[in-house]
């Protein structure tokens, strides 16, 4: 056996190998060191190999998927060995003591993934691969739970950009590739065949060219080669459901690269949780596709100005019609998610309940395309996916017919085709079921010749239909004229057999087997018949999660007040009353109010240089903006009372920074990497937010490149740019800079205490507040009063010299001020102890309060 394990674990190399025995899955060595590490299981021992104990665990093969999950989560990958033929079958081809074979049935990959249980069911489940040829470089995308399937032209420069957007779950390059870093699996680099993918890709279509889906770069085929043939090894030759690939062109889309998507929390927050992030914020779908499209919206907002209006339009439509809108989610809520149970029949892993799923799924989106037909005028997104719904009535009454209401997950046992499908089938459930009937009158009869009321007739997987009885009356039973034959002896229990038992179990096992094995003819046919309806199916399924992202975004919408953006050809961004989505629901659980503010950026008031305390709102606002860009060209509504926007080509936010020590960064080098970034790729086009650029250096070196950049964004980019700082030297610049106005966060002292407004206005802002907002930090008095003194110090010698640090070489040492500060309380202390409160006249405590004073 163990001979047998080690030739699986060679093939199965860097992936824990599921080895199957008996009921269980056992893991070996280090893999089993591994998992029960992972999983907190027992680490046994069973044997010894070369002399030493061999570490084992394992997990029940019925329960498998649960520890499958948490072993992927983890990072690891499974090779699942499974038994490739029965005991019976090994006992016939090398007699009873024969091992049975195994083989590596599959591996499970984070990125190769169907199962409902190992599957986030709002999120996708990208699997990508690298390529590059003759120094171009693409991508290839597949989501194998519903068989999406894309060609993306990248180049290096956008690679990072199309990565952060998929988020993948698992990513393949070649071993030698350029790109191995940013890789969790290599693969073998003939994979990466441009001339073998192209081959693959009209093997897998059946077509002599793929003319049809696009004019593919060699990179392109490099990458489609190299993610197939890797699905190929995962799944063991049985490759799952790929829809033909759709060529992606970054052109199409809102550039946005992987730290802006970061800063802005589109998708996930910078701690990697959906909860809190825009997504989050807007999501009122409810079907997992709805959830995973839109996400895929968010993430690739258009810049197709008449496909985004095609996507407003059917917002509008259940916008203004709320009884539609309610009728169609309701609709949608009780509807099974026919794309993912499609991928897992696809892939050889289907269940007869998935086969009803996708009966009941077409059936309720036969019944929602009849009903949405019959609206006049409608969008033309709405006619384009209405046909999608209504094309199955064909597989829908057969597996009506075939499938009952609610069929098992489990196939082996049988149960899923309807009575009245097969007459046949019927007539072989009848024998057994009169078989059965006839056993239990059986149990009857001899009870009454045995006169043993306890007798009963069971069945278990060893011995069959067999008697059994209670040890103390058992030898009324082993009397050679009793007609019971004795089988089994245990404690407390004997167990015998009859002729006439026998026979009537034969008739039982014989028809039931048979109408297994018919039922299970009916499954292989029925499951044929959905996937010769692939391509339809999924259309479908694509139609139904348009329409519940759209009939989402209606409903966020309404709940938020939020409005349709006007979207116009000319470059401008004028928003009235804008809020941001994710801090508004926020304050609003808190029962707080968000303060809304305009925006409107024009050809002469295109960069705007926000100051104002810190805590005062300009981040926020920064932010707002830019996510009101994101939603607006995803097709969705936006957070503010009015919205007009010319289309965004690149969206860039610069708002706080990071280090990543592990690869050399400070914090101010991560800053002035992106800055460069932008400074580099932003366009005319272009919306650009950053926030206290060059503050992570020194004073002149942080104003110097803050003062050049702004310069550089006016002159050189000429993009729409809300720029926030505390250097208010930079305010100087709208003398110079036509396109620049001035605007800060309002802010007030009240009796000592900082009131934020976060309100923007028109100017520069007077100060900025920081020793107020080093008060609300808690910082000690004693170091407020310090700092305060040091300020007047900077600005009396600032406005006299013009030198920063100018009057500062006669204030006092920090510890000196302090035990000066300390001398002057300990007074204090003295001459409030020794006054006698009660004893004193209003002129003398009068009079103690002016010595108080001067003694301050």
């Amino acid at each position: 056996m163990m001979a047998q394990y080690l030739a699986l674990k060679a093939d199965a190399q860097d992936c824990l190998l599921f080895y199957r025995m008996g009921d269980f899955f056992e893991l070996f060595f280090d893999d089993a060191r591994a998992a029960s590490a992972t999983l907190d299981i027992a680490l046994t021992a069973r044997g010894e190999h070369e002399g030493k104990p061999i570490p084992m665990c394992g997990v029940p093969a019925h329960a498998a998927e649960g520890y499958l999950a948490r072993l992927i989560k983890a990072g690891h990958r499974v090779a699942i060995a499974d038994q490739t033929e029965t005991p019976a079958e090994a006992k016939k081809r090398g007699g009873s003591k024969a091992l049975v074979e195994r083989g590596i049935i599959r591996v499970v990959t984070a990125g190769t993934l169907t199962e409902e249980a190992l599957l986030d069911a709002r999120a996708a489940n990208w699997c990508v691969a690298i390529g590059e040829a003759g120094g171009e470089v693409a991508v290839a995308a597949a989501d194998i739970s519903t068989g999406r399937f894309e060609l993306i032209e990248t180049g290096a420069a956008n690679l990072t950009t199309e990565l952060a957007r998929l988020n993948p779950a698992e990513t393949i390059v070649a071993e030698d590739s350029a790109f191995a870093e940013a890789a969790t699996t290599l693969r073998p680099k003939p994979g990466f065949d441009s001339a073998r993918g192209e081959a693959r890709l009209r093997e897998l279509y059946g077509v002599a060219t793929l003319d049809g889906f696009g004019a593919f770069s060699r990179a392109g085929l490099a990458a489609a080669g190299g993610l197939i043939a890797y699905l190929d090894h995962t799944a063991k030759g049985a490759l799952p459901f790929l829809r033909p690939p759709v060529l992606r062109n970054t052109r199409a889309a809102m550039a946005i690269d992987a730290a802006t998507r970061e800063s802005l929390e589109l998708t996930a927050t910078t701690s990697g949780a959906r909860k809190g992030s825009l997504l989050d914020a807007v999501d009122r779908t409810v079907t997992g596709a709805g959830a995973r499209l839109l996400a895929a919206d968010l993430g690739a907002p258009l810049l197709d100005r008449t496909a985004i209006e095609a996507r407003l339009d059917l917002v509008r439509l259940f916008h203004e019609d709320g009884g539609l809108r309610e009728s169609l989610r309701a609709t949608l809520r009780a509807l099974p998610d026919i794309g993912r149970a499609l991928g897992r029949i696809a892939a050889g892993r289907g269940s007869p309940r998935d086969l009803g799923q996708l009966r009941d799924g077409l059936d309720g989106a036969w019944r929602l395309g009849e009903k949405l037909g019959r609206i006049e005028q409608p969008p033309a997104l709405l006619a384009d996916l209405a046909p999608r719904l209504r094309g199955h009535g064909a597989l829908i009454d057969l597996f009506t017919r075939a499938l009952v209401a609610m069929p098992p997950i489990d196939a082996s046992d049988g149960g899923y085709i309807a009575p009245g499908y097969d007459a046949a089938l019927d007539d072989l459930r009848d024998t057994g079921a009169g078989g059965r009937r006839a056993i239990a009158a059986l149990e009857a009869d001899y009870r009454s010749r045995t006169g043993i009321a306890s007798l009963k007739i069971k069945h278990n997987g060893v011995l069959g239909y067999h008697i059994e009885v209670a040890a103390r009356v058992a030898d009324a039973l082993m009397a050679p004229d009793s007609g019971f034959t004795h089988r089994q002896t245990l404690a407390g229990v004997v167990r015998f057999n009859a002729a006439d038992l026998h026979e009537v179990a034969m008739k039982v096992s014989q028809s039931g087997a048979h109408a297994i094995a018919a039922e299970a003819a009916h499954l292989e046919d029925l499951t044929q018949t959905a996937l010769d309806g692939r391509e339809a199916i999924a259309a479908t399924a694509d139609a139904l999660a348009r329409l519940d992202a759209a009939a989402g975004l209606a409903d966020r919408a309404v709940e938020g007040g939020w409005v349709r953006p006007a979207l116009v050809d000319h470059s401008c961004f004028e928003i009235e009353g804008g809020r941001h989505p994710v801090v508004e629901d926020a304050l609003a659980k808190r029962g707080e109010r968000f303060v809304a503010n305009d925006c409107k950026l024009s050809e002469d008031s295109r960069l705007w240089l926000v100051t104002g305390p810190n805590m005062g709102g300009k981040s926020t606002f920064l932010r707002q903006n830019a996510l009101i860009a994101v939603l607006a060209q995803a097709g969705a509504y936006v957070p503010a009372s009015s919205a007009t926007l010319g289309l965004v080509d690149r969206l860039f936010s610069r708002v706080g920074a990071s280090d990543n020590l592990a690869r050399g960064r400070s914090t101010f080098m991560v800053e002035m990497v992106e800055t460069a970034a932008i400074l580099a790729q932003a366009t005319p086009r272009s919306f650009v937010i950053l926030d206290e650029v060059g503050r992570g250096t020194s004073t002149y070196d942080g104003l110097a490149i803050a003062w050049a950049v702004v310069e550089a964004i006016h002159e050189d980019n000429r993009c729409r740019c809300l720029f926030a700082t505390h250097y208010h030297e930079l305010t100087r610049l709208a003398e110079r800079c036509d396109a620049l106005t001035l605007h800060h966060v309002r802010a007030r002292e009240w009796k000592g205490d900082l009131v934020l407004l976060h309100e923007v206005s028109e100017g520069p802002a007077d100060r900025s507040y920081g020793l107020a907002v080093a008060r609300l930090a808690g910082l000690p008095p004693v170091t407020i009063k310090r700092a305060k003194a040091v300020l007047d110090k900077l600005e009396a010698g600032r406005a006299k010299t013009g030198g920063l640090a100018a009057g500062l070489d006669d204030l006092p040492l920090f510890a000196a001020a302090a035990q000066e500060e300390e001398k002057t309380v300990d007074t204090l202390r003295d001459v409030l102890a020794a006054i006698d409160a009660d004893a004193l006249t209003p002129r003398e405590a009068l009079e103690q309060l002016y010595r108080l004073k001067a003694l301050l």
